[in-house]
């Protein structure tokens, strides 16, 4: 079965070793995505940061042939409540009319204290 490595260019990718995407045949696994723009800044608006998370997940997706449609499972890792109802907007924006399984979570912490939202995402691109 054939493998392809997304790479989103982030300078941890090698050192930590991992790829933004992965995909395997017609499987494809978007990994934890956090809501980064490309200088390195975060928006602290709740909203802001869900959209930010799905525009790079999908990216990496469409980057692996695939698009929302062939999306069949998200997880959402929110740092506490007050991102909830932007966490669910965003998602709504993107997937109501696919309706993947989704898991939503919150959790302790995140990687960076900027962070309110994480996403991660599979899709089966056929």
């Amino acid at each position: 079965m054939s493998r392809t490595n997304i790479s989103s260019g982030s300078p941890f990718e090698p050192t930590i070793g991992f790829s933004r995407a992965v995909r395997s045949g017609s499987h494809v696994f978007v990994a934890g995505t956090a809501p980064v723009w490309p200088d390195g800044t975060v928006d602290p608006d709740p909203l802001a940061q869900a959209r930010r998370v799905w525009e790079i997940a999908l990216a990496a997706l469409a980057e692996a042939g695939g698009g929302p449609e062939h999306v069949v499972r998200t997880r959402i890792f929110m740092a506490d409540k007050s991102v909830e109802e932007a966490a669910m907007q965003a998602h709504g924006e993107r997937f109501a009319d696919i309706r993947p399984a989704s898991t939503m979570l919150y959790v302790a912490a995140l990687l960076d204290d900027r962070w309110l939202i994480e996403v991660e995402l599979d899709a089966i691109v056929e």
